[in-house]
């Protein structure tokens, strides 16, 4: 059983924790970066139907759906060192931030690709017609009209998943990373006070996701400053 509950202790931990927030934020802005890229390359596989890749990543984003966060975690961190140390390439040292990031890039990656694929197909077709209409190559007609059009259909969704992706962070500590949840449980060992800790640890988390999504709007209203207003008809 935990001690007395102390709610003074709560703002005595709130710095403590605050101070490997950045741990956290490191492993989520990587992951991200990673994930866009890696969802950009997927979502063009699907929608160009290359051969064998295109069914490759089909079983690729079944699987990151249907299993959980924790045993895709588990696997990487185990699984990534054992595969390639069959091929002599030897990682078991290598840092657990890197396997963390690795294992949320990749389903940043598969959860991007399908939202990426939306918005694209969610371009009307005659934007890519009348691209080539003016002499524009396919290649070019995507990523100069539709790409862009698809980047602002894609965003919200993007930015509620990086805000899902935050939360999701907090199983990084499983494998030994110091981050704020890594903080909190060695608080929890060392004080006792399990509640106290998590208090501290759910208001940072609400205050970063408070900040984010305003982040988000803001970012948002920039990217359809130069849309058309919709006019009702009556």
């Amino acid at each position: 059983m935990g001690k007395a509950f102390d709610w003074h202790l709560i703002f005595d931990f709130i710095p403590t924790l605050l101070e490997y927030l950045m741990v956290t934020l490191q492993v989520l802005v990587y992951a991200t970066v990673i994930g866009l890229i890696l969802g950009m390359i997927l979502a063009v596989i699907r929608l160009f139907r290359v051969p064998v890749l295109s069914q490759l990543v089909v079983v690729f984003l079944s699987f990151i759906r249907g299993t959980p966060m924790l045993i895709q975690l588990f696997l990487v961190f185990y699984g990534l060192p054992a595969l390639l140390l069959v091929f002599g390439v030897d990682i078991s040292r290598m840092a657990p931030a890197y396997f963390v990031i690795i294992t949320y890039a990749l389903r940043d990656g598969a959860i991007f690709s399908e939202i990426f694929r939306s918005a694209i197909k969610g371009v009307d077709y005659g934007q890519t017609e009348a691209a080539m209409s003016v002499g524009m190559s396919q290649a070019q007609g995507f990523f100069r009209i539709v790409l862009p059009q698809s980047a602002s259909i894609a965003f919200p969704n993007v930015a509620n998943s990086v805000i899902s992706s935050l939360k999701d962070t907090s199983l990084a500590f499983t494998i030994g990373i110091m981050d704020m949840m890594g903080r909190g449980e060695a608080l929890i060992a060392a004080t006792a006070h399990a509640l106290e800790v998590y208090i501290a640890m759910s208001i940072i988390y609400y205050a970063v996701v408070l900040i984010l999504e305003q982040l988000a709007k803001v970012f948002e209203k920039r990217a359809n400053r130069h849309k058309a207003p919709v006019v009702a008809l009556d």
